[in-house]
């Protein structure tokens, strides 16, 4: 079995017993998101928090 069909199953059977489809997707699409946000720091495509208020604040 692969470790994302795993990690799903482990992610569904720790919800709630009333949890709908829309909180299973929602689950889903955090963990998701959070994979892909982890892979970019370990890559390096990260701007720093500095970087960011320099640029919001020369807007």
């Amino acid at each position: 079995m692969s470790i994302v069909k795993e990690e799903a199953k482990k992610l569904i059977d720790k919800l709630p017993d009333h949890a709908t489809w829309d909180d299973i997707m929602y689950e889903l699409y955090v963990k998701q998101k959070l994979a892909s946000a982890l892979n970019a720091a370990e890559e390096g495509r990260i701007v720093s928090h500095e970087e960011v208020k320099k640029r919001f604040l020369s807007k």
